[in-house]
């Protein structure tokens, strides 16, 4: 998922390549795609054709996320695993060794979840559900029209009879082929619950899991996305890391990082490339 920097969706690339990893780039409809042009003569690299302008905690995301998986699942070619990557997304593993992670657990789903039973994320995060939100639209006035709408009118209900699942992390994940497949036929046949997202604030963060650790595929998925993220400093976005990082990252057991940006620091990447290269790494069982 990419929106922004070419050269550094170029060098996430060339890290994690790999001669059984594929890499499929939903570019942000809002981008002019000429400066990533050059990315599609890369190996194995693919553009996603159906492109959807992404607005930030959106459900726009989830929508980009599913057209890419219908476009993965109808290529022909056979997959384990499709690994949902933000174009500021860093291995912290060799390539290899996440390869032969993913080769022994084929089958799993790797998603980070907290059920909203004794869930401190959920405390806050239940307004997502009970509020209107108008962050898919783009009008004047919205958020004031927003913040009328909640006046005047009932808490919103999930229009299903599921427990809620989702997390801060719960945005990337490592899916089965079966599960993507369930994900996309899921939201395909409930127009109610497409409607209900669209008023929704960071549904990416429990819609997927939700849908899924409701499914007949829920003994198959793994509490666990293998992604470092750091939320300390609070607030709707994960730290921007930077050479201050590289010790946690270097004893960090997780295969992938996030998030960084070059136009702020970009030796952070310089030393993983250095750390991953010459030190055995501890790869999950």
């Amino acid at each position: 998922m990419v929106h922004k920097n070419a050269g550094q969706v170029e060098r996430l690339i060339n890290a994690l390549s790999h001669e059984q990893f594929d890499f499929y780039i939903h570019l942000d409809a809002k981008v002019d795609r000429q400066q990533f042009e050059y990315l599609a003569r890369m190996p194995r690299v693919r553009f996603i054709a159906q492109r959807q302008v992404v607005r930030w905690a959106a459900f726009s995301f989830v929508e980009a996320t599913v057209e890419s998986l219908r476009e993965i699942l109808a290529s022909g070619i056979r997959y384990d695993f499709i690994n949902l990557l933000s174009g500021q997304d860093y291995p912290i593993k060799p390539a290899d060794s996440i390869y032969r992670f993913f080769a022994r657990h084929v089958g799993a789903t790797f998603l980070s979840y907290e059920p909203q039973q004794g869930s401190a994320w959920w405390g806050h995060a239940i307004t997502r559900i009970e509020q209107y939100h108008l962050i898919y639209f783009d009008f004047k006035f919205q958020y004031r029209l927003q913040q009328l709408v909640n006046l005047v009118l009932p808490k919103r209900t999930f229009p299903l009879p599921y427990t809620l699942y989702g997390g801060s992390c719960g945005s990337w994940w490592t899916m089965g082929v079966d599960c993507a497949a369930y994900l996309v036929n899921f939201l395909d046949s409930h127009a109610a619950l497409r409607r209900f997202s669209r008023f929704t604030w960071g549904s990416d963060e429990f819609l997927v899991s939700t849908i899924l650790l409701n499914s007949p595929l829920k003994d198959n998925i793994i509490n666990n996305n293998y992604r470092y993220i750091d939320w300390s400093g609070g607030g709707a976005n994960p730290k921007i890391l930077t050479v201050a990082d590289a010790s946690k990252l270097a004893q960090s057991p997780n295969l992938f990082a996030r998030k960084f940006d070059t136009a702020k620091d970009a030796e952070i990447l310089n030393i993983i490339d250095h750390t991953m290269n010459h030190t055995q790494p501890r790869v999950p069982a």
